[in-house]
């Protein structure tokens, strides 16, 4: 009876301790400083790692499949944030070849050329900012940014940032978006408590940032204007 007692006790400790882990939604709203006014406040992404005794957090479930989908010879969504370990499929729905790759910054691949209606797949092993291209059309780039956290979120067109079910605790916020050169991006980097009274960052002005110069094939030369179609597939 004693064991038994003893037992429920600490099953009640445990399920008391779970009660007292709180969360909070937090928001903030991107906007751009003075010589970036002609810029969308969309498309930034913001993630908050913990620090400290801070608990992760369970599995962002948002990203149990996330996709990078060829279409009209774009990517959609432009910019894909996962947690590290995510497998993330890359279907072609254009009626043509894509050849996707990425070796620069973060994960380094070439899925090779594949035809309309078949994906392919790239396991994201560790954090980092993959650039995305097309090695047939070179119009084609996204970005995936995989970060060792379930916590993050991309601004709206409206700049705005939400982040669901938080625990209360230290993060380190980071943020990335197009044109951002990397001394900048960790410059930006700062710590945050996060709480039931502080639960909002309010603004985060943002820097200009410097378009993209026009990147290279996957074999480190220009791309062929005039490149002929691959036989049996229009390439458009």
């Amino acid at each position: 009876m004693r064991k038994r007692i003893c037992q429920l006790g600490l099953l009640v400790l445990c399920l008391s301790s779970l009660t007292w882990t709180q969360t909070v939604t937090f928001t903030a709203r991107t906007e751009w400083m003075k010589q970036a006014t002609d810029r969308s406040a969309g498309g930034v992404a913001v993630w908050l790692v913990p620090t400290g005794d801070t608990p992760a957090g369970p599995p962002s479930q948002s990203a149990s499949h996330p996709r990078l989908v060829q279409k009209n010879k774009t990517f959609q969504p432009h910019v894909l944030v996962v947690p590290v370990g995510s497998v993330v499929e890359f279907p072609n729905r254009d009626p043509f070849f894509h050849n996707v790759f990425s070796l620069f910054e973060g994960k380094r691949f070439d899925l090779g050329l594949y035809e309309a209606g078949t994906t392919r797949e790239v396991h994201f092993t560790k954090p980092g900012v993959s650039y995305i291209f097309c090695n047939i059309h070179p119009e084609m780039s996204a970005v995936v940014i995989s970060i060792p956290t379930p916590y993050y979120a991309i601004s709206d067109a409206q700049g705005e940032i939400i982040i669901p079910n938080v625990n209360v605790g230290r993060y380190i916020l980071h943020y990335w978006y197009d044109g951002i050169a990397p001394d900048k991006l960790d410059a930006g980097a700062r710590e945050v408590v996060v709480s039931e009274r502080n639960s909002t960052l309010g603004v985060l002005q943002l820097p200009a940032g410097n378009p993209m110069e026009a990147h290279k094939n996957k074999y480190g030369q220009d791309y062929n204007p005039a490149t002929p179609p691959t036989p049996g597939y229009d390439q458009h």
